[in-house]
């Protein structure tokens, strides 16, 4: 049976921070004991392998429930492959990704979570799990949720956005929130008014306004918060959980807010480029805005401070990426001249858990809150806890030496993303990943990656651990 010792660290998890060594056996954490104890010398001199995090953080491994490798969208795909994408998850910390598999429309849900599970198979260097785009909601497809609950996808994305191509309309969402509130799925939601929305893409290219930055432009604030606010009332209406994914915009906020003061089940996820960036990116002369089109879009500055206040105040309780990259060159470059063929989407499943420790460093949030909105909440929330997101007796050895005093620089010139671009380059940052295991298996040793394809597992999920 092979050993493994992580000594002398400050282990760092959403309850406690305590100065313990971490006894890993067979790719689960077994024991944890004060370091100099008895306990813990003993197995120092047993261990097959002993690791020295003295003066570092011994941390979970994150867990990013939220991207799209390989994801088709507007004609192209995104850049990282499940190969490519959780390899770089594995240096950014992340050992553990949710993505989303797609229904096409006029078919079953069955092809589109197939197609994933082939797509994923034996490509991945670090565990992995699917929820289901839902675009085509009907009778056949809303019988299927059932199954897929059973096998353990147990999480279904609806839009209000995308006319055409993933849209659903209000009658269609709350048959499929009805569907969940009976077979215990959660309901995610991308809240945008994409009716409005398309008016306003085809008033703003009529009038010669195609530049990136008018992307964020047409996706109106109050676009996110009405859509917000009325798939919060249908899910009120079908007495199902609502999950909001990548809220942007303070008002949107305020509509989450306002949901769980009444005690409704409704959640909250935002992503790092709400946080750091702003329409100042969208708006970067010579097209270079491009690089910053996602959606929900970027938003003005002042929105971050009511985002990080939804952090610290749980109004908001998850950190995802929206990890959809696609490469300037060739990709985004699609949109010059008319900014709505511009693939959506940015990369950053490298960066989540340097960038949310720089909120750890500024005083934005304690250091037990970083783990619980990058680790402990997303895997509670999408019914992976405690097999991920803590570090206790039993839970997968999915563990990050976190050196909190080192510095970087951002850059696409290092990091190892399938993209040819960093939104956060030259962003210079203090914390950085040292070594990760994965299951006990060492995948980041001391900055080299040791890791390999189809070393990461598929996980069948559980139901939302949060529902009252």
């Amino acid at each position: 049976m092979s050993r493994t010792v992580i000594r002398g660290g400050l282990v760092i998890t959403a309850a406690d921070e305590m100065h313990t060594d971490v006894l890993v056996e067979e790719g689960r954490v077994a024991a944890l004991a004060a370091h100099g104890s008895s306990h813990a010398e003993t197995w120092s001199r047993s261990a097959d392998r002993t690791v020295d995090a003295t003066g570092k953080y011994v941390i979970p491994g994150g867990v990013d429930a939220h991207t799209h490798m390989e994801l088709p969208f507007g004609g192209t795909f995104a850049s990282d492959t499940f190969e490519t994408g959780t390899r770089a998850a594995a240096w950014g910390g992340t050992t553990t990704i949710i993505d989303f598999a797609v229904q096409s429309r006029g078919q079953a849900l069955r092809q589109g979570l197939d197609a994933w599970y082939a797509k994923s198979d034996a490509q991945c260097a670090i565990d992995y799990a699917f929820h289901m785009i839902l675009s085509d909601v009907n009778e056949g497809t809303l019988k299927e949720m059932d199954l897929l609950v059973a096998e353990g996808v147990t999480s279904f994305k609806l839009f209000t956005a995308y006319p055409g191509v993933f849209y659903s309309d209000d009658g269609q969402i709350l048959r499929a929130m009805q569907r969940a509130a009976g077979n215990g799925g959660l309901i995610m939601m991308h809240a945008e008014n994409g009716i409005a929305i398309d008016v306003l893409v085809e008033q703003a290219l009529a009038e010669g306004r195609t530049d990136p930055r008018y992307h964020g432009e047409v996706r109106h604030v109050l676009l996110e918060a009405e859509a917000t606010h009325r798939t919060i009332q249908l899910a009120r209406v079908a007495g199902a959980p609502l999950y909001v994914v990548h809220v942007s915009a303070e008002e949107a906020v305020a509509e989450i807010s306002r949901a769980r003061r009444m005690g409704l089940n409704v959640f909250g996820e935002t992503c790092p480029q709400y946080l750091f960036l702003s329409t100042d990116n969208l708006a970067e002369p010579d097209f270079e805005g491009a690089k910053y089109v996602c959606s929900t879009p970027l938003r003005p500055r002042e929105h971050q401070a009511a985002l990080w206040r939804g952090l610290r105040t749980n109004d908001l309780q998850v950190v995802s990426t929206d990890h959809c990259p696609f490469c300037f060159q060739g990709q985004k470059e699609l949109g010059r001249g008319d900014f709505s063929k511009i693939p959506n989407g940015m990369p950053g499943v490298e960066n989540r858990m340097d960038l949310l420790h720089q909120g750890v460093v500024e005083g934005r949030i304690s250091r037990r809150r970083w783990i619980e909105i990058a680790c402990a909440t997303p895997a509670r929330m999408f019914g992976l806890y405690p097999k991920k997101g803590t570090i206790a007796p039993g839970a997968d050895a999915d563990i990050v030496i976190y050196d909190p005093t080192a510095e970087q620089t951002v850059s696409a010139a290092t990091h190892h993303m399938n993209v040819d671009y960093s939104a956060y380059e030259g962003k210079r940052l203090t914390g950085r990943v040292e070594t990760v295991f994965s299951r006990g298996e060492l995948v980041i040793d001391q900055g080299a990656f040791t890791g390999h394809a189809g070393h990461g597992q598929y996980i069948p999920r559980g139901t939302c651990q949060y529902l009252v």
